[in-house]
């Protein structure tokens, strides 16, 4: 079962979202998003979002499977494919707004970090929410020629893998060159001797060297984006 503790509204048929939230010790800061990889709301996510929590951000993980978490690359890719990608989008949107409307959250912006499936949305999400995000950092996620960047606003900073057998740097250089061109963004572009899913220490793919240091640099480019 995924991680939940909170309630918010969405566009859902239910006309309402789950997630999982937690503060810094200090009971308030910026707030970050942390959208899932295609395995949904599992322990990985919510350890993310703790980690995050404890670097001081008011952080939560939207459920965008609705309570369900896989563990089979089929099974994950099969509710991936299952996943309408607007209405994901949409749902992300409305965690944005809980999270500003929150007292905990001292940012006029919030942040948006997202890992594979999710580090995908992450763009989309930045560039429909407009000056509500202020800092998106996708972590390998697989860029999409269709996506619209005209009305980002948000600093990005990506993270990829060189040897990702998913993601090629044509693919990570026509992203970047497009979100300048459509948005006036520049894209700050981190590239680390590993493969997929780097980050996910749950998973035979992490680095720990890289995943250390990709924390270290997402940390600080949000805490210089969110105040």
């Amino acid at each position: 079962m995924a991680h939940q503790n909170v309630t918010f509204p969405s566009t859902s048929p239910s006309g309402e979202a789950h997630g999982y939230l937690e503060r810094p010790e200090s009971g308030q800061g910026p707030g970050l998003i942390v959208i899932q990889e295609w395995w949904g709301l599992d322990e990985h996510i919510a350890d993310l979002v703790r980690r995050f929590a404890a670097e001081g951000f008011v952080t939560l993980a939207p459920d965008l499977y609705g309570g369900t978490t896989v563990h089979d690359r089929e099974d994950a890719a099969r509710m991936a494919s299952r996943l309408p990608v607007e209405q994901a989008v949409a749902d992300l949107a409305g965690a944005v707004d809980y999270l500003l409307g929150l007292d905990a959250v001292t940012s006029s912006k919030v942040g948006v970090v997202g890992f594979c499936m999710g580090g995908a949305f992450v763009v989309r999400l930045a560039a429909l929410a407009g000056d509500k995000v202020g800092a998106a950092v996708p972590f390998y996620g697989r860029p999409d020629p269709a996506t619209d960047y005209s009305g980002l606003r948000a600093a990005v900073q990506g993270h990829y893998g060189e040897e990702d057998r998913s993601i090629s740097r044509d693919d990570v250089v026509s992203m970047a060159t497009t979100m300048r061109l459509q948005s006036g963004v520049v894209p700050e572009i981190h590239w680390y001797p590993a493969g997929h899913a780097f980050m996910n220490d749950q998973r035979p793919s992490h680095d720990q060297h890289c995943a250390a240091l990709g924390w270290s640099r997402a940390v600080e480019f949000l805490r210089d984006h969110l105040g």
